[in-house]
């Protein structure tokens, strides 16, 4: 298991596929980061299976 993972995830402001840099050994966790191409804040909400560490990202509009 990495302690950090890149993760792809389209931004629902714009559609562009992002990539997140997930700190794996934080687990599950919230957290709003800008997207990378529109600016816009996204509120990122990470799950981190705890039998193969592998983390899955949803992201929303802060502003929603």
């Amino acid at each position: 298991m990495a302690l950090t993972e890149t993760v792809p995830v389209p931004c629902p402001c714009c559609g562009e596929v992002i990539d997140v840099l997930v700190d794996c050994s934080l687990g599950d966790q919230t957290y709003v980061e800008d997207c990378f191409v529109c600016c816009q804040p996204l509120v990122l909400t990470v799950s981190v299976d705890p039998g193969t560490g592998q983390p899955a990202v949803d992201a929303m509009p802060e502003n929603a």
